[in-house]
């Protein structure tokens, strides 16, 4: 019945064992482990039984427990430490920061679709940041830096449209930055600290075959959707995005959505 979980900031190291139970954690909707000393690989035999950050669908806008909980905890949100007492069952993150996990970024994480904040920043992770978290549509921030992430950032990130907060700085990625949708509106700070990475809005410009680069994915994204990413920023414009993030906004303003004010 555990649905929020954290033990961050403890001197907790070593591995993570496996599960002991069938299946652990089925309604986990908050995980903290940031700032400890784990090592390893991420717990992906434990992530596959998050069945509550699985469930995109009937979740109901409302508050866990009878009426609230009588202890608050504080999580990190979108960059910045919050301290809740109402905590409402939409929101989902995993927070596993701040540690010295190994390996490479599993991709069974795709399958946490509930989830609004992934950090797993600071830790040793290598490899390729895997195009399938592309299909975490309701992330609304993303904290990948500080690690040793290497190759191209994947053009199906550019499907998280409801991205407000991007770090991938201090890492080893290569090539240029995506433009349109979401990326046109992330700082320098988000991609600073990769040496090979180029365009806006680093100061860097691409060459000719990081351009290259760039048109390849354009095609590749034009032979699998009909159309590119492209076309839809043209037709649209910046403005229906920022619309979105408005009406949204707006709209659960009106009702208990509103988890804190800053």
């Amino acid at each position: 019945m555990l649905r929020v979980l954290v033990l961050r900031s403890n001197r907790f190291y070593g591995s993570i064992g496996e599960p002991k139970t069938k299946f652990p954690f089925p309604d986990l909707r908050i995980i903290d482990l940031s700032h400890n000393e784990f090592d390893s690989v991420l717990p992906t035999k434990y992530f596959v039984n998050f069945k509550a950050m699985m469930n995109t669908e009937n979740v109901q806008m409302k508050y866990m427990g009878e009426y609230y909980y009588q202890d608050s905890i504080t999580v990190t949100m979108k960059g910045y430490e919050s301290e809740l007492v109402h905590i409402q069952t939409i929101l989902v993150s995993l927070d596993f920061s701040c540690n010295n996990f190994i390996g490479e970024i599993p991709r069974l994480l795709e399958r946490l679709k509930s989830l609004k904040g992934l950090n797993i920043s600071h830790n040793m992770l290598r490899g390729a940041i895997p195009s399938l978290l592309g299909k975490l549509t309701n992330l609304e921030w993303l904290d990948l830096s500080a690690n040793k992430l290497s190759g191209n950032i994947p053009l199906q990130l550019t499907d998280l449209i409801w991205l407000e907060i991007l770090n991938l700085s201090e890492n080893q990625l290569v090539g240029p930055i995506l433009n349109g949708k979401q990326f046109n509106t992330f700082s320098n700070d988000s991609f600073k600290g990769n040496l090979d990475l180029c365009g806006f809005p680093l100061s860097k410009p691409c060459n000719e075959e990081n351009e290259g680069s760039t048109m390849e994915l354009e095609s590749e994204s034009e032979d699998s959707n009909g159309f590119t990413w492209k076309v839809v920023l043209l037709g649209y414009g910046c403005g229906f995005v920022f619309g979105i993030f408005i009406g949204y906004n707006n709209f659960f303003s009106n009702g208990r959505a509103i988890l804190f004010v800053m």
